[in-house]
Parts: C-alpha cells; sequence; structure tokens
C-alpha cells in the first residue's frame, strides 16, 4: 500500500484528529502517503433558490482554507474539497488516486443509520480498495 486517502470531516468539533493520526500511522507502516478529502454536502435546491449565489462561493473558500490549515497542522500536503454525496466523491476521488486504502470516521449508529445507511457503511460496500474505519463513540460514552 502506497496511497491512503483520509477522509475528514472539518465540519466536526473533534475526531478528525484521531483519523489523521490513524492514516499518517498507516502510512509510515507501509511507507506511503496521505491525501486529504473534505467532501461538502450539496445545499437542496429549495435552499438555493433562496441563497445569494456568492453565499455558496464562499462556503467553498471557507472550506478550502480550513482544510489547507488542517492539512497543514498534520504534515499533509495534498488537500482536496470536493461538492456532492459524500460517499459517492470519497469514492471517486479514491479511484481518481488510485487510493490503497481509504481511512474515515464512523460515530455509533442511530436509529437514521438503519433506515438510509451511514457514510462509512456505503464507502466500506462500493470500495474498490481497503477501508479502515476509525470508530467514534457518541459523547458521554
Amino acid at each position: 500500500m502506497k496511497k491512503i486517502l483520509v477522509a475528514v470531516d472539518i465540519s466536526r468539533t473533534g475526531g478528525n484528529d484521531a483519523v489523521i493520526k490513524a492514516a499518517k500511522d498507516l502510512a509510515g507502516v507501509m511507507d506511503g502517503e496521505v491525501a486529504m478529502l473534505y467532501v461538502i454536502e450539496p445545499t437542496p435546491a429549495y435552499v438555493m433558490a433562496e441563497l445569494p449565489g456568492e453565499i455558496v462561493q464562499k462556503r467553498r473558500e471557507h472550506s478550502e482554507v480550513q482544510l489547507a490549515e488542517l492539512a497543514k497542522a498534520h504534515g499533509i500536503s495534498s488537500a482536496v474539497v470536493r461538492e456532492g454525496a459524500p460517499a459517492t466523491e470519497i469514492l471517486e476521488y479514491a479511484e481518481k488516486i488510485g487510493a490503497d486504502l481509504i481511512v474515515l470516521h464512523s460515530h455509533d449508529p442511530d436509529l437514521s443509520d438503519y433506515f438510509i445507511g451511514s457514510v462509512a457503511a456505503r464507502v466500506v460496500r462500493h470500495a474498490h480498495c481497503s477501508v479502515h474505519i476509525v470508530r467514534h463513540a457518541h459523547e458521554g460514552r
């Protein structure tokens, strides 16, 4: 394994450090490199109709700055922001860069996950490479 994709969520208040550490530890063992990805979920069309166009552009620019800062803080040189359904974008980007491993977080499932599924579950089911899930329990556990 040489290329590891770590998918982060910059909107989370915690958890990214553990996911990034896991990816970097695995990369160190395998003499590989880490690429970082953040996916902006699409804004529903009914909301977009009411928003000025520059709001969406500023959201992306803000995300790119935050991701660049996170990547720099962890010594990762490749950081990309994409827009779309998170699982789909993670899988497509992993294919694009030829990732050998995807590392991402998962929370403890709640009732909604049983009806719609989680991003981590979709990535595991559809990835063409290995996937490492870093589990995060809900606060207070």
